[in-house]
């Protein structure tokens, strides 16, 4: 059956309170996911002061999380439509309540680095699992858009709940608490998702590609690490090498997927453009939203001169309108031009970025207003492109297709903290003078270290210059993005109504 064809059968079928409420349930692995990937931003003094570790086990400690769920998305998605997303999203929901058990406990670096790393098998066994079931739960369109909305806000939230949830616990208890918030819930959803969520897989999966699992997390991981590092420390020899080294290895990983039998990812979803459409506008989103977080909070701290506390609470406010944007635009989508609505997106995430760019060195209100327009212009493309991505991919292919959405979306977060992190970089060192201590010429962090009551107003000009540059050129990015949304998704649309007729005349055809 095509996908034209089985879209078409599935409309009319509308999901009732049973599929909400394990909707519900579903956003809880969701939240926790999201909620990791910032958690450690207030525990990291404690840690250092219990566990000692050097200045690259710190490092290892933070990323290892984001590089093992990065690495295994795609290995996921294709084991959850063949055993089961049900059964894929249980085990993980066990694999993550005892890596954050064994993460509270940890008592050695060593020991932290490994809990984190089975933290990030797990998400990685979740985030598709959840994506892949809300796609056949919610088998009528306008529901899905709904639910795809919430589940795109739920996500964004939860990203900035984690260091204000972090912060809270560590005042009241010790480090390892930041890690066992996972564990009531996660029992909570081993307990209810059998009831509530009904299991569905490929019935006819084909063979297991193992060879593609190594090929995957080797053109996977190369090029996020180099990504990562060029985003810290600059484009080097070395980083390059592993970038290159990444996309070879994704040479032969592709190569593979096209030409063998049983391949890990099908070559169906790339049957209908509007996935590949939707996956590669989606990366566009994730890398303005990633790439933003770059210099606010950074503002917040070194410029403004927040705590921590305070910046992350701050940091929370325009999460607040992001929770109804995703929704609300899910709703006029279906109403309207799905597409102007993914192009609006764009026009009013680049706004936001225009008003970042007006931001002075005490502009708080600013600040907190451009980020909450660009993060409702950025959920809303997210929400959109996601769903369209989803309901263009056969049911039975559901994990995979949200395991390629996920990991676009990492290539695109990390991707925009390179690339804007960089300009804004080369701005900042630009405007500082050459007599300042090389330090504070790398970093505003830098600048306020050395006390220098004269250096450290210098400092925060530069930053908020470099600032500055960096959202005129994440809005230009996001404006070019709103052009290939209406090119291309209008070629889709174009493209899937000859399909739909085709299909339609040839079950016509059958009948008769």
């Amino acid at each position: 059956m095509t996908n034209a064809t089985s879209t078409t059968a599935e409309r009319g079928h509308l999901a009732g309170r049973r599929e909400w409420t394990a909707f519900v349930v579903l956003l809880l692995p969701l939240l926790l996911v999201s909620m990791d990937i910032s958690v450690l931003f207030f525990a990291i003094p404690a840690i250092d002061r219990d566990l000692a570790p050097s200045a690259t086990q710190q490092l290892w400690i933070f990323d290892v999380y984001a590089f093992a769920l990065a690495g295994l998305l795609i290995t996921m998605g294709s084991l959850g439509d063949r055993i089961g997303r049900r059964k894929l999203l249980l085990l993980g929901a066990v694999a993550f309540s005892a890596a954050s058990v064994a993460a509270a406990y940890a008592t050695s670096p060593e020991m932290l680095i490994a809990a984190r790393a089975l933290l990030g098998i797990g998400g990685a066994t979740l985030m598709p699992s959840t994506m892949g079931l809300v796609r056949n739960m919610f088998r009528d369109e306008r529901q899905r858009g709904r639910a795809v909305g919430i589940w795109s806000g739920a996500m964004a939230g939860g990203i900035a709940l984690g260091s204000v949830l972090s912060g809270l616990m560590l005042e009241h208890f010790w480090w390892g608490s930041v890690f066992l918030i996972n564990v009531p819930a996660m029992v909570l959803l081993l307990v209810l998702v059998p009831v509530l969520v009904p299991e569905f897989k490929d019935p006819e999966p084909g063979r297991f590609d193992f060879l593609s699992v190594p090929l995957s997390m080797g053109s996977v991981l190369p090029v996020i690490y180099g990504i990562k590092e060029s985003a810290a420390h600059g484009l080097d020899v070395r980083n390059g090498l592993i970038i290159a080294a990444g996309l070879l290895i994704g040479w032969f990983f592709v190569r593979r997927q096209r030409r063998h039998a049983d391949a890990m990812i099908s070559r169906e979803l790339f049957r209908d453009r509007g996935f590949s459409v939707g996956i590669g506008l989606n990366a566009l989103a994730a890398f303005a939203m990633m790439g933003s977080s770059f210099f606010t909070t950074q503002y917040l701290q070194s410029v403004l001169g927040m705590g921590t506390m305070e910046a992350a609470l701050w940091s929370l406010a325009p999460s607040l309108a992001v929770g109804a944007a995703a929704p609300t635009a899910t709703a006029i989508a279906q109403r309207t031009d799905r597409v102007r609505v993914i192009c609006a997106g764009f026009v009013i995430a680049a706004a936001g970025f225009a008003v970042l760019a007006l931001t002075g060195t005490d502009s708080l209100a600013l600040l907190l207003t451009g980020c909450a327009v660009m993060s409702c212009g950025i959920v809303t493309v997210m929400a959109l492109v996601s769903d369209l991505a989803l309901s263009t991919a056969p049911p039975e292919k559901a994990g995979m297709a949200a395991s390629l959405l996920e990991t676009g979306q990492e290539f695109g977060g990390a991707t925009g903290m390179a690339l804007l992190g960089a300009v804004a970089t080369a701005i900042y060192t630009a405007d500082m003078p050459d007599s300042a201590p090389e330090a504070a010429r790398k970093t505003l962090a830098g600048a306020v270290a050395t006390g220098d009551g004269s250096l450290i107003p210098v400092g925060r000009e530069a930053f908020v210059h470099s600032m500055q540059y960096a959202s005129m050129t994440g809005a230009a990015l996001l404006l070019v993005g709103a052009v290939l949304a209406a090119t291309l998704l209008r070629r889709s649309a174009k493209a899937g109504a000859g399909t739909a007729e085709a299909a339609a005349r040839e079950e016509m055809a059958l009948t008769n």
